[in-house]
């Protein structure tokens, strides 16, 4: 386990913003934690809706059971956010 910053840009939001997370979260769990800066503050709810990650510029999303150590990323790196 290891803290691990990302920057975060959700669909919509107008604010790139720093996101701590650990290394053994899933995307899953990663969407859940950005989803507290950023829906119902700047991005409206989408209820029923789930929420995608992906590398900033790739096309595919990760999937939401990978965990964060396994994904590639780099500390600091750029994750897009969006309502599937």
């Amino acid at each position: 386990m290891a803290l691990f910053p990302l920057s975060m840009k959700f669909s919509g939001d107008f604010v790139c913003k720093l996101l701590p997370i650990d290394t053994e979260n899933t995307m899953a769990e990663v969407a859940e934690a950005a989803t507290v800066h950023a829906v119902g503050m700047h991005v409206a709810e989408q209820p029923g809706k789930t929420i995608r990650i992906k590398r900033q510029g790739d096309e595919a999303p990760f999937d939401l059971n990978m965990k964060v150590k396994d994904s590639g990323l780099l500390p600091t790196e750029t994750i897009e956010l969006y309502f599937e």
